[in-house]
């Protein structure tokens, strides 16, 4: 059994610092160093040039994360519309956040005449590798966990964190781990398949990552009790990443086509 016990890492001038917020800020900065690293080794990118796209990515994908999550709250939001901007009271996700970052993704490659494809499998690695570490941010806020449970590594839930269904429940699964987990399954896979030149045509990576990301947050949303929004009793999230699944095969499909046909011949 494990459990969170504070959300405040400190004060600075009556200024209180987050643990999650200071995780997502790690995460991004590992990821960053990380895609940096793989684009040079890799991709035969020019040093830097990833660095240049953090900026585009994290704006766009922040706007995106944040839009999606108030699209979602529509009819809180649209009576309290000055709270869009109030991200520091929580909202983000994750399905709009990437959205958002494909979007500055493809404005910095055409700026730039790289190949947008590319870039989307460097990013891809670096990303998975940061929501890994991001999603202990939730573990910190008290957040993303699962439904009641008595495992040996059950999560405690504070009374005041409890949705109302579960206020009697004391212990929950620790979805925020399991995604965690899978996360940096993912990033094995990707780098793996990245270091020994598999499956390597520009886009595959970050299809691939697309697609099995996509798996596990159905595997993990499944337990999860906190969903915003509900398509005919299936959390949104879990619709999201069945049409991400579907799109994801079919674009990697279309990408490899000639190399498939070449090997029917």
């Amino acid at each position: 059994m494990f459990a969170s016990h504070s959300q405040i890492i400190c004060t600075i001038f009556g200024v209180n610092i987050y643990f999650y917020g200071v995780i997502l800020a790690l995460a991004i900065v590992l990821g960053t160093c990380l895609s940096e690293y793989l684009g040079v080794k890799y991709f035969n990118l020019k040093k830097d040039t990833i660095i240049d796209l953090a900026p585009y990515l994290i704006i766009s994908g922040i706007i995106g994360a944040r839009l999606y999550y108030c699209c979602l709250n529509y009819d809180f939001y649209s009576r309290f519309p000055t709270e869009i901007l109030a991200i520091r009271h929580g909202g983000i996700s994750i399905h709009g956040a990437i959205l958002g970052g494909i979007i500055g993704l493809l404005i910095y490659a055409k700026k730039h005449k790289i190949s947008a494809l590319k870039l989307a499998d460097i990013s891809a690695v670096g990303l998975v590798i940061a929501q890994a570490i991001g999603r202990w941010g939730n573990f910190f806020n008290s957040e993303a966990f699962g439904t009641p449970t008595n495992l040996p590594w059950k999560l405690y839930i504070a009374p005041q964190y409890r949705p109302i269904p579960y206020t009697q429940n004391e212990y929950f699964h620790p979805t925020f781990l399991y995604e965690s987990i899978l996360d940096f399954g993912i990033f094995l896979i990707l780098f793996y398949l990245l270091k020994n030149k598999i499956f390597n045509k520009d886009g595959n990576i970050a299809c691939l990552y697309l697609i099995l990301y996509s798996i596990a947050r159905i595997l993990v949303e499944s337990l999860r009790i906190d969903s915003v929004c509900y398509i005919h009793g299936i959390p949104i999230a879990i619709v999201i990443s069945i049409c991400v699944i579907i799109i994801s095969i079919i674009v990697l499909f279309l990408n490899n086509k000639c190399y498939i046909n070449t090997l029917n011949k």
